[in-house]
């Protein structure tokens, strides 16, 4: 197997490498203080293609493999885990709109989400549904020449400051097969938006509770058949690991260059702190963790871009391996620090906050272990 990225890869890398020095590196702390949503930000990044980068071209898509899109997003989450990750929602959305949106929405919202001009945020968890999105209750009930929306989502991010809203719906039976898809508008009448949640990290992305209460949304903005958006959702979640693993990857890599640039520069008894066995050996395994998790990612990337049968769990391994992995490097880079790693003045307090959600969100790593599990013992996994 040739690990070895192409020379178009490579600039396409180091084009995401150099707009997050640019953008992303000089602003992530203020947007972090000041919970800043970055909506400049997030249209120079679709200016350079990078707000739909697996999108079809249809809809103003770049059309690229998972595995590309990762690069982009690593090099990002090195210097803000926040902002990289909910390029990776909107990403997502935009993905999803042009897979199975009807051509008038398509045609309505593909080049505006694809060029960053309209955000998207994708409404799933509900306040009694997270790990088990298949018993959502928000009801979309088919009336006349659409449906009208009544339920309630949680954790949304973005949710009062995007555009469209990619939301699951039930339309008929319990379970999943009853969930459906739509594309609405988020000033569409009926919405509600609660407060903006205090979190831990992750605020240069808004996150709110949304309201929805009798809203009216035409037939042509459902995305697929009926009862068709659980696959949707799953077929989205695979990808969302993909993405909040690789945002892991580069946020751990962030942090180890840091420890690593401290420790050439610290001196403690008259010796730098690279000269002391014990912390050499943290950065080797710091750095071993960082690249076994990169090629899990990536193998996982790839699995999904070919439809290997088995994609699903190796984004959950992948997912489950990075996330952990990650935020132990992050951790292990502010503990290098010393007492300088807990002041704000430094990057590592900001990429530990904002790393720690990516074993939650998603499904929780316990989930990932349970679909692991499930396949370990229902069909067996093939790891040749």
């Amino acid at each position: 197997m040739d690990f070895r990225l192409t020379d178009e890869q490579l600039a396409f890398a180091q084009a995401a490498r150099e707009f997050a020095e640019g953008e992303l590196a000089p602003n992530a702390a203020r947007w972090d203080a000041e919970a800043i949503f970055p909506r400049e930000a997030f249209q120079r990044a679709g200016e350079l293609g990078f707000c739909a980068m697996y999108a079809p071209e249809s809809v103003g898509g770049l059309g690229l493999p998972r595995l590309d899109a990762t690069l982009v997003f690593e090099e990002m989450a090195a210097f803000d885990p926040s902002t990289a990750a909910f390029l990776t929602i909107h990403n997502m959305a935009v993905w999803m709109l042009g897979t199975w949106g009807t051509e008038r929405v398509c045609r309505e919202w593909g080049e505006a989400l694809a060029t960053g001009q309209k955000l998207a945020s994708y409404c799933l968890t509900e306040p009694g549904a997270g790990s088990d999105a298949g018993s959502l209750q928000t009801r979309a009930e088919c009336r006349g020449a659409g449906y009208v929306l009544n339920g309630s989502k949680a954790f949304i991010s973005g949710g009062g400051d995007t555009d469209l809203l990619i939301v699951m719906a039930r339309t008929g039976e319990a379970g999943p097969r009853g969930v459906s898809a739509f594309a609405v508008p988020a000033d569409t009448p009926g919405i509600t938006y609660g407060r903006k949640e205090e979190k831990m990290g992750w605020n240069s992305q808004s996150t709110r509770p949304i309201t929805f209460e009798n809203v009216e949304v035409p037939e042509e903005n459902r995305l697929g058949e009926e009862g068709q958006g659980f696959v949707f959702a799953m077929k989205g979640l695979d990808g969302g690991r993909i993405n909040i693993a690789t945002c892991s990857v580069g946020a751990a890599q962030g942090a180890y260059d840091a420890a690593r640039t401290y420790m050439q520069d610290r001196k403690q008894f008259s010796q730098p702190l690279t000269a002391f066995q014990a912390l050499q050996f943290k950065l080797a395994d710091m750095l071993t963790h960082i690249v076994a998790s990169r090629q899990m990612v990536r193998l996982a990337a790839s699995m999904l871009d070919t439809g290997h049968p088995q994609a699903s769990v190796y984004c959950a391994m992948a997912k489950r391996l990075a996330t952990d992995l990650g935020f132990q490097v992050c951790l292990d880079a502010q503990q290098l620090h010393g007492g300088y790693g807990y002041l704000k003045d430094y990057p590592l307090e900001r990429l530990v906050r904002d790393t720690r959600v990516h074993q939650i969100l998603e499904g929780t790593n316990e989930i990932m272990r349970v679909i692991i599990a499930r396949q370990i013992i229902d069909k067996g996994v093939d790891i040749r």
